[in-house]
C-alpha cells in the first residue's frame, strides 16, 4: 500500500481553513476524512459552535463542533492584528487551499482578497468562500444563516402541509448543501490546476444552493408555470409517494411505476386497485390522489409497520418505516455501511463518500482550543520565543479570550 493509500485520496493537499459554524467547516471536514491536512484557524473566542450545547464532552467540546471539526489541527490567531496576518500568509505560502466564511469584504479589508493579493502571492492556491448570498447583487452582503435562507430561497414555502403551513426543513440542508458544493468546487479547481499550474477563487453561496435544491419545483414551474403546494407527505408529481399509519411505526410507500403499484395493492390483499379506472396510470392516481390515499390508509392501518416495509422493499416497491434518530444511529445497516465512526472516546457520522482503494477514515477526534497552535507556528519555521511572544501577546492564541 503507498503512502497515499494509506492516507487517503487527498493525503499531501494541505488545506486553510478560517471558516466557522457549519457550511465551511463541513466542506473542511469532508477533505479531512480523506486525508487532507486541515489547519483550522480559529479567531480569539473560538468557533462559536464551540458553546452550542449542551451535550459537550470531558474536554468541554460541544456535540455540534464535534459534528464538523475531526480530523483537523487546531490553532487560533487574532486576524484583526497585523502580525496574525503575517502568519497567515506563512502558512498560506505551502497551502493548496484556503476556506473562508468571514463576512463579505472582510479579506479585502485586511487585504487578503484573492485578486488583489492572495492570487499574486500565491497563484496556485485555490480559495474556496463561503457566504450567504454573495458579493454582490440586490442581497450581496447580507449574513446568512440556514434557516433565513430556506425562507428566501423558497424551501420553507415547500415544505409542510396545508394543515400546518411552511415549516422550516429539520436539518440544515441549505448550510450542509453548500459545503458539500463548495468541496466539489475545491475538487473541480485542483484538477483544472493539474492542467494550467493555476489557482482559482470559488464563490459558493448559501442562496445558490438552496434554489439549485428545487427539484421538481422549478422544472414545474418553468415547463407548466406551477406553484407547488403544500403536499406534507404526499408528493405532487407521483402517487402513491405518501406517509401512511400502521400498528407501530408509520411507513412512507412510494409506487414509482405501474407495475409497483400493481405489486403494492397485491401485498395489500386488493389487487382490484391496480384496475380501477381512477388508479391505472400515474396520471390517474394524480388526479384522484385524495381517493387513492384515504383506500390505502385502511389498508395499511393494521400491518406491523417496520415488518411491511422491508416486506414491500424485499418484493421490489419502494418502501421505508419511519426511523427515529437513535433508531438510525443503532441500526445494523447503518454499522455495515461504516456511517458511524468511533475513535478515542469520539463518536459520531462517518464519511458518506467511499472510494475503494483511499477510503476516507477518522484520523483524530475534534481537538480543544488552540490545541496545535504552537506545534503548527514550530512547523512553520517560527522560532519558540517568537511563539512564546505571540501567545503573550495575544496574537497567536492557546486559550480562548472571553468576549
Amino acid at each position: 500500500m503507498t503512502a497515499r493509500e494509506d492516507g487517503g485520496a487527498l493525503a499531501g493537499l494541505k488545506v486553510i481553513d478560517l471558516s466557522r459554524v457549519l457550511g465551511g467547516p463541513y466542506c473542511a471536514q469532508m477533505l479531512a476524512d480523506h486525508g487532507a491536512d486541515v489547519i483550522k484557524v480559529e479567531p480569539p473566542q473560538g468557533d462559536e459552535t464551540r458553546g452550542w450545547g449542551p451535550p459537550f464532552d470531558a474536554e468541554g467540546i460541544s456535540a455540534y463542533f464535534a459534528g464538523i471539526n475531526r480530523n483537523k489541527r487546531t490553532i487560533a490567531l487574532d486576524l484583526t492584528r497585523p502580525r496574525a496576518r503575517d502568519v497567515l500568509l506563512t502558512l498560506l505560502a505551502s497551502a493548496d487551499v484556503l476556506i473562508e466564511n468571514f463576512k463579505t469584504g472582510t479579506m479585502e479589508k485586511w487585504g487578503l482578497g484573492y485578486t488583489e493579493t492572495l492570487a499574486r502571492k500565491f497563484p496556485r492556491l485555490i480559495h474556496a468562500r463561503v457566504t450567504g448570498f454573495g458579493a454582490d447583487g440586490p442581497m450581496g452582503g447580507y449574513p446568512g444563516y440556514d434557516a433565513m435562507v430556506q425562507a428566501w430561497a423558497g424551501l420553507v414555502s415547500v415544505n409542510g402541509a396545508p394543515e400546518s403551513g411552511p415549516v422550516r426543513i429539520g436539518v440544515p440542508v441549505v448550510d450542509l448543501a453548500t459545503g458539500m458544493n463548495a468541496c466539489m468546487g475545491i475538487l473541480m479547481a485542483l484538477y483544472e490546476r493539474s492542467l494550467s499550474g493555476k489557482g482559482q477563487f470559488i464563490d459558493a453561496t448559501l442562496y445558490d444552493s438552496a434554489v439549485a435544491l428545487h427539484q421538481p419545483h422549478a422544472p414545474n414551474y418553468f415547463m407548466g408555470g406551477l406553484k407547488p403546494q403544500l403536499f406534507g407527505n404526499s408528493h405532487g408529481n407521483l402517487a402513491p409517494y405518501a406517509n401512511f399509519p400502521t400498528r407501530g411505526r408509520n411507513i412512507v410507500v412510494g409506487a414509482g411505476n405501474d407495475a409497483q403499484f400493481r405489486k403494492l395493492t397485491q401485498l395489500l390483499g386488493k389487487p382490484e386497485l391496480a384496475d380501477d379506472p381512477r388508479f391505472r396510470t400515474n396520471k390517474d392516481r394524480i388526479a384522484n390522489k385524495p381517493a387513492l390515499e384515504a383506500e390505502l390508509r385502511v389498508l395499511t392501518a393494521e400491518r406491523d409497520g417496520e415488518r411491511f416495509a422491508t416486506e414491500l422493499m424485499t418484493n421490489g416497491v419502494p418502501s421505508g418505516a419511519v426511523l427515529e434518530v437513535p433508531d438510525v444511529m443503532e441500526h445494523p445497516h447503518t454499522r455495515h455501511r461504516g456511517m458511524v465512526w468511533e475513535k478515542d472516546g469520539y463518536r459520531n457520522v462517518g464519511n458518506p463518500v467511499k472510494l475503494s482503494r483511499t477510503p476516507p477514515q477518522v484520523r483524530s477526534k475534534p481537538r480543544t482550543f488552540g490545541h496545535d497552535t504552537r506545534a503548527v507556528l514550530k512547523e512553520h519555521g517560527f522560532a519558540d520565543a517568537d511563539i512564546e511572544a505571540m501567545i503573550s501577546e495575544g496574537i497567536a492564541l492557546v486559550e480562548a479570550r472571553k468576549a
